[in-house]
């Protein structure tokens, strides 16, 4: 496996990724999207940049501006320049001959939303796992007396004004994972996130799990069916190694609801 940093220019700055290759190339890509406080560096994503090249797909993981070693304030990030941001790593990536030009996007929080408005703006589906996002950003931030849970200026205005408020309606093959303890976004977003979908689309709620996935057995229990759904969507074989994960993810799994 293969890393390599990249830097790309976006309106007036610049966005910072990896992009974390298999040996079997040209492959499909899956880019994650972190949310808000978050960066490409936090442990789930130098997880994910492990065990997603193992099973044979591309990983990249960048900063949104205002976020990481990207430029820009984090206080004038919103959702519309997330999207932005998303569409610029998109285009980059499209042209790096490692990658056969099949993408997913895997979006934590903030970044599920943001995957879902990038995915619904697109002409061609997109596969998109979202783990623990929100359906509705006003109901977030009511549950925060103390700030929106860390939300820059920009994001509350844009919410306030009723600018991607909620999650768009009508995004296809879209696998909800949902932490069924979640203390940031409650289990009701998930459903809401998955009513609000197309078929195909799954959801996901791993009993006992908190907001950042932080149990071993609740990440794994969420990235290996988050692989199978990017391997089913995408139409990649899983290696090996991941197929045996998968099967031994551990006792007292998810409950599943399926409707595809």
């Amino acid at each position: 496996m293969t890393a390599r940093a990249f830097r790309i220019a976006v309106e007036s700055g610049e966005l910072a990724g990896v992009l974390h290759l298999p040996d079997a190339r040209p492959a499909a890509c899956v880019v994650a999207c972190h949310g808000l406080g978050g960066s490409k560096d936090g442990e789930k994503y130098l997880r994910l940049a492990g065990d997603l090249p193992a099973a044979g797909v591309a990983f990249a993981r960048f900063d949104f501006r205002g976020s990481g070693a990207s430029s820009g304030r984090h206080a004038d990030a919103t959702t519309a320049s997330r999207v932005t941001d998303l569409d610029a790593v998109l285009e980059f990536l499209a042209g790096q001959p490692e990658l056969d030009g099949r993408f997913g996007l895997l979006g934590s929080s903030l970044g599920g939303f943001v995957a879902l408005w990038t995915a619904s703006r697109r002409a061609t589906a997109l596969p998109v796992v979202t783990w623990n996002a929100p359906a509705d950003l006003r109901e977030v931030a009511a549950s925060d007396p103390t700030g929106f849970h860390g939300a820059g200026a920009a994001l509350v205005a844009e919410v306030i004004a009723g600018r991607h408020a909620e999650a768009p309606e009508g995004v296809s093959h879209v696998l909800v994972v949902q932490g069924g303890r979640d203390e940031v976004v409650p289990p009701a977003h998930g459903r809401a996130l998955h009513t609000r979908c197309r078929p195909p689309k799954d959801l996901l709620v791993v009993e006992g799990a908190d907001h950042r996935l932080a149990d071993d057995l609740h990440y794994r229990q969420a990235m290996t069916r988050s692989l199978r759904w990017f391997a089913d969507h995408l139409g990649y074989s899983l290696a090996d190694d991941a197929v045996a994960a998968e099967a031994t993810a551990g006792p007292g799994g998810p409950i599943d609801i399926h409707s595809r």
